[in-house]
């Protein structure tokens, strides 16, 4: 471990995790590396749940706000959940105990967008920032950072914060140095244009400078990431690959796009990385990315010579695919670019590139709206993500799912949506395994005979059945724009809640 920490000072620092939980207070606001699961610190968040633990027994207050890049694991959020020493989290997460213990009203959750949290650290915005505790592959002689399997919000929480701890982990591969690619936004008045006009563009360090005087603590880790198998592909899963691939494929017939010219976002999970691995057999070559994760369908397409170019701010995958990044990543640090989140999903780059944009959803109505979020409407599921960063900046956006999900008790295509994350004006194409709809240059009620074409069949006959009863409705008080009847907008998520499924009851 010694090359690993090469800066003589910083060798000084070097304890254990208890000890170093010993500089986090009750009441700290503490950010964190980690995004989607990769680069999180492995064992200070154990040591500062013990640490609430032994002070919650002598009936002592102990909670902290935690701050991060994205989600991260059971052995970060999960245990100090289960602590009970979080008091506000932002800004995304999707580990089950902490689910539960915002939706008890334990933590206070801030559901930000991902390329906002970093400037709002920045400007103040939560008051000062105590800790910052950051993973890193290597410390270099003059104390620099290498940053490991993530970036995210790592330079502005290290800039703002008055504590620095490092976790140096030797699982992470040394030959991770080089990927990451920091640039740091100029605070007001001095912002200048971002420098990236292609995603392998490369505009800053390899590595993270810091104050090197904050550091009060360097911890040794040897922990592997949190990195859950991707679920087999199924038919379903396969269906909407397909039709994804169709629209795209529209698209080159229509002379938006080219086969040498895609330009991708993929948001994270089984269904997204379905969709990459169609394109291995695709007609689609020198395929580019710039995203926040690099998946197992990534891998995928640059081994086979069809993706060139990935940037993002994070890895999200397989064990598998881990084991394989870390034995071979000088040889992916040619295709791939890790960026701090805040350039990873910043609106002006986004836009500037292009992107075809393709993330998940909770639920979608007749008019476009999507939920991300909440299920029905107040139960946090994760968190919107960086989501709406592309949503509202690509060139088109999409979002892909399949028609129902509960064995059919939930139908993602209802009347209105119980939470509203993307506005109908930010949705321009809707994929499930029936189809896709293409909702550019639609007025709303144009809209609505492609969204439930594209439902499940056993849900369409109850989605016109309310189509019409609120058209009805629209006519008699010439409300006819965007025709609702808000008596029963929400009536497939009442059945839900009363009955257990949105289909009506015999």
């Amino acid at each position: 471990m010694s090359d690993r920490i090469a800066n003589a000072k910083l060798r000084g620092k070097v304890m254990t995790a208890d000890e170093a939980a010993q500089f986090v207070n009750h009441g700290d606001k503490v950010g964190v590396s980690g995004f989607t699961g990769a680069g999180y610190p492995k064992v200070l968040p154990t040591a500062i749940a013990e640490r609430a633990k032994e002070a919650h027994a002598k009936g002592e207050e102990y909670m902290i706000d935690l701050f991060t890049g994205a989600s991260t694991a059971p052995e970060c959020d999960g245990v100090l959940a289960e602590a009970d020493a979080l008091r506000f989290r932002t800004p995304y997460q999707s580990d089950p105990i902490l689910r539960g213990k915002i939706n008890d009203g334990t933590t206070y959750y801030a559901d930000y967008h991902l390329s906002e949290l970093g400037m709002y650290v920045s400007q103040g915005f939560f008051g000062n920032m105590d800790v910052a505790i950051v993973e890193v592959t290597r410390i270099t002689e003059e104390g620099h950072l290498v940053p490991s399997s993530s970036v995210g919000n790592n330079v502005e929480y290290l800039d703002a914060a008055d504590k620095i701890i490092i976790e140096v982990n030797e699982w992470q591969s040394e030959n991770l140095e080089g990927m990451a690619d920091i640039y740091r936004i100029e605070p007001l008045p001095n912002r200048q244009p971002i420098p990236i006009t292609k995603p392998g563009d490369r505009i800053g360090t390899t590595y993270i400078d810091i104050d090197v005087d904050k550091v009060v603590a360097v911890v040794k880790t040897n922990n592997e990431d949190r990195n859950a198998p991707f679920k087999p592909l199924d038919e379903t899963s396969k269906q909407i690959a397909g039709n994804f691939l169709d629209f795209l494929e529209a698209e080159v017939a229509a002379g938006r796009l080219a086969y040498d010219k895609y330009i991708m976002q993929s948001g994270v999970g089984n269904v997204p990385n379905a969709v990459m691995s169609g394109l291995l057999d695709s007609k689609f070559e020198n395929i580019k990315a710039y995203t926040e994760v690099i998946q197992d369908g990534m891998v995928d397409l640059i081994d086979a010579g069809k993706m060139t170019m990935a940037s993002a701010t994070s890895f999200s995958l397989s064990p598998e695919y881990a084991e394989k990044m870390n034995a071979e990543a000088d040889r992916y640090a040619k295709s791939i670019v890790l960026r701090p989140q805040q350039i990873s999903n910043h609106p002006e780059v986004v836009r500037r590139l292009g992107l075809i944009a393709t993330n998940g959803l909770i639920e979608a109505d007749i008019y476009g709206n999507v939920n991300s979020t909440n299920v029905t409407g107040s139960r946090m599921m994760n968190g919107v993500g960086g989501s709406a960063d592309f949503t509202r900046n690509g060139f088109i956006s999409s979002f892909i799912t399949p028609s129902q999900a509960k064995n059919g008790d939930i139908s993602a295509i209802v009347p209105f949506v119980s939470h509203v994350d993307h506005t109908e004006q930010d949705v321009k194409v809707i994929i499930t395994e029936y189809g896709y709809a293409d909702l550019r240059g639609l007025a709303p009620r144009q809209r609505v005979e492609k969204i439930i074409a594209i439902a499940h069949p056993d849900y369409r006959p109850v989605l016109e059945e309310y189509y019409s009863r609120a058209l009805e409705a629209a006519k008699k008080n010439k409300t006819l724009q965007t025709p609702h009847d808000l008596e029963t907008a929400l009536s497939f998520h009442q059945r839900f809640m009363t009955h257990g499924s949105m289909m009506p009851q015999d």
